[in-house]
């Protein structure tokens, strides 16, 4: 429902866009995957490391917290994270009935937001060899160009993210990072998209666009 820049299924609510269209958009995304778009669980994301257990959806009265990741014991309540370049981070042990969705992009993935939220899992009796991680389109390290002096910095907390673009110049692999903090935390069934969403025409892009919409990662268990 969204027009231009937005173009089509944003389901951003804070980037400008006409909060209409972006209802009829979360409706239209729950619906087509067979969820109540009203018990979808959204975040207030600000790159940070804080995580929100959570049994309901946010009641209308409530304040969105400022939180990174959200986790759940409640089977049949669906987690959201929405990005344009970051990292969406989904997770789920099936036999303990827990999941998160986790918003990870620089910021969070050095302040160790993906290690936080397994270890909230873990406190809901997660194990991280049951648990199952698959992380969604990203900007890619072949194009997430940065300074010199923030790859190092990066890379002396995650050394895995030290990339470079295709360009050679100096970049960052977040998604990189993340897989090989999971990896450390002992979750070894671990899944990538290939899309480079800085690439991909196909899904938005803040640092190829700047005014732009918001992709939407699901994550739940019936």
């Amino acid at each position: 429902m969204s027009a231009a820049p937005y173009g089509e299924l944003n389901l951003g609510g804070a980037v400008g866009d006409d909060p209409a269209a972006v209802r009829a958009n979360r409706e239209r995304a729950a619906a087509g995957l067979g969820l109540d778009p009203a018990r979808v669980v959204w975040m207030n994301q600000v790159h940070g490391r804080e995580v929100a257990v959570v049994d309901g959806p946010w009641g209308d009265d409530v304040d969105i917290p400022a939180v990174d990741a959200v986790v759940t014991a409640r089977r049949g309540l669906p987690l959201a994270v929405l990005t344009a370049d970051c990292t969406p981070v989904l997770l789920a042990d099936p036999t303990a009935g827990v999941v998160a969705a986790v918003h990870a992009g620089r910021p969070g993935l050095v302040a160790g937001v993906v290690p936080a939220a397994v270890e909230a899992m873990i406190a809901l009796g997660a194990q991280p060899s049951r648990i199952v991680a698959h992380t969604g389109p990203a900007v890619c390290g072949r194009c997430y160009e940065v300074p010199e002096e923030m790859r190092a910095e990066v890379s002396r907390s995650v050394p895995a993210s030290w990339s470079e673009t295709s360009w050679g110049t100096p970049a960052v692999d977040v998604t990189a990072g993340v897989h090989a903090q999971l990896d450390g935390l002992g979750v070894g069934d671990r899944h990538s998209s290939s899309f480079c969403t800085l690439e991909s025409g196909d899904h938005y892009s803040y640092r190829r666009d700047r005014t732009t919409g918001r992709l939407a990662g699901y994550v739940w268990l019936d």
